[in-house]
């Protein structure tokens, strides 16, 4: 092969390569992005206008400093998170939302009531990681201070009532609504008994963005690309299991399949956990 030959195979190898690089990194940004669309063809639901994006950065923290303030009865750790259910349930889902997210408002619109029973049956508990990622991506303050007040929620033992609120009414993911301390206290007169002093206090007061900051700074350590992310005892189920895509028959199924042979939970429920029947 001439001098000539080799320089263009050269060339021409290095422009293959660079370009493999860019389709990487491109397929990478893709796999990111087509969570959005997942919730969509998984849950099939109306299209969701939404950035579910990698973990970001430094926006949508407190800018409070202060010492972080745990939610009454939060798991404590490097990943806090406030638990739901009877804790001696023998599955656990865990979840890390924001209350910004659009997907995590379609997921929980599809998966609530399904959630809900496997908790009521001792089936299950959930452990909620609340984060700031849409803050971080669009800015503004929304998703810290609706994570904050669902902590007050917590506090008063009405967590699950009040999350739920949150996501029904949940604005457009551009429209930083939930930055109102205003808003978020005027949706807490949905649950009964929660709209107190000490609840608006607590939100006024922003008691736990501390608390939401070391949350979401579990989630950017974490290898988790989007909210929510979503596991059944440690393993990934959003947007599906293994073969399987996520659907409120195929998460019951995936827990009595994890429960076999083992007895359901009967100690009491978490706090601010739903109403037992």
């Amino acid at each position: 092969m001439s001098e000539k030959n080799r320089d263009g195979s050269q060339s021409a190898r290095e422009r293959l390569r660079h370009q493999r690089e860019r389709d990487k990194a491109r397929e990478k940004q893709r796999r990111v992005l087509i969570v959005s669309a997942a919730v969509v063809g998984v849950l099939g639901l109306a299209a969701v206008v939404g950035v579910i994006a990698a973990n970001s950065g430094g926006k949508g923290t407190s800018d409070k400093a202060g010492p972080v303030v745990e939610p009454t009865g939060a798991i404590p750790g490097d990943k806090p998170a406030i638990p739901q259910g009877r804790p001696d349930a023998p599955s656990t889902l865990t979840v890390w939302e924001d209350f910004r997210c659009p997907a995590c408002a379609q997921f929980e619109s599809v998966m609530r009531d399904s959630i809900h029973q496997l908790e009521a049956s001792g089936a299950l508990k959930a452990e909620y990681h609340l984060v700031t990622l849409i803050d971080g991506n669009l800015g503004g303050s929304g998703s810290l201070r609706a994570a904050n007040a669902g902590a007050c929620a917590q506090d008063a033992g009405k967590f699950t009532a009040y999350h739920d609120v949150l996501y029904k009414n949940q604005p457009q993911e551009t429209d930083d609504a939930y930055a109102k301390n205003a808003k978020l206290i005027e949706l807490a007169a949905q649950v009964p008994g929660l709209d107190t002093p000490a609840f608006r206090a607590c939100v006024e007061d922003g008691t736990h963005d501390s608390w939401v900051k070391k949350s979401q700074d579990a989630f950017k350590k974490s290898d988790f690309t989007g909210t929510p992310s979503v596991l059944l005892n440690g393993e990934s189920i959003f947007p599906q299991k293994g073969n399987e895509q996520i659907s409120p028959e195929n998460l019951k199924k995936w827990v009595a399949e994890a429960n076999k042979g083992k007895k359901p939970g009967t100690a009491s429920p978490a706090a601010g956990s739903p109403a037992r029947h």
